[in-house]
């Protein structure tokens, strides 16, 4: 298809196509004379993982360069693929590395002992390289210090759920063709089911708060 088709087909304007395609977000088209070139459905699949980043992930440019970077570095296999990609993602602040912190401290041992509870060992061993790992260091040592004492029994259930719906991502990834559509689809997932996840979850409160106290 001609760039115009590209256009029409993917909701994205001429001039928006042109800006991705300048900031090296767009893989060009394959030329086929000096002033014209030819996309196929790739381009339509990027375009719109390029739009969730921007529009709905709320990254910079260069950030959605570098997620983008990693999609398509064919190079890796598709864990570290993946993994590479979505650590671009914005993640919550680090945790507090001067040592003297006691929530800090008191929320890594409970974080480890989850891992280990769970048999994560993959994800124990990477630590906190993962922006992920970090995060729930920082949120738990939020809720210690607010006098909420979080601890791996706590988190357990949490996080055997989590791992549920971490099956049905996977095999929703599974659902496409090529490694290359795997790894959009799966960063892109990354953005566009966390309101719907965040949603369902309060629906879900609402529906039990209901059965068990009545309007």
């Amino acid at each position: 298809m001609r760039l115009a088709e590209l256009s029409e087909r993917s909701g994205v304007s001429l001039a928006t196509i042109k800006y991705y395609l300048r900031q090296g977000l767009l893989a060009p088209g394959s030329r086929v004379s000096a002033t014209t070139a030819e996309y196929d459905e790739s381009h339509v699949r990027r375009l719109r993982l390029i739009r969730a980043l921007l529009q709905v992930g709320g990254l910079p440019v260069a950030t959605a360069r570098k997620v983008l970077g990693h999609v398509d570095d064919a190079s890796l296999g598709r864990t570290i693929r993946m993994g590479a990609a979505l650590w671009e993602l914005p993640h919550g602040p680090d945790p507090d590395d001067d040592g003297k912190d006691e929530a800090t401290a008191a929320a890594r041992v409970e974080v480890d002992r989850l891992l280990e509870k769970l048999g994560w060992g993959t994800v124990r061993e990477i630590g906190e390289l993962s922006p992920a790992h970090r995060s729930l260091v920082v949120a738990v040592a939020t809720l210690r210090r607010l006098g909420y004492a979080w601890d791996s029994e706590l988190m357990a259930p949490y996080a055997e759920l989590m791992h549920q719906a971490a099956v049905r991502d996977l095999d929703f990834v599974e659902t496409h063709p090529s490694e290359e559509e795997k790894v959009e689809t799966a960063v892109a997932a990354a953005i566009l089911f966390r309101p719907v996840l965040e949603a369902l979850h309060r629906l879900a409160q609402e529906e039990e708060s209901a059965r068990r106290y009545g309007l």
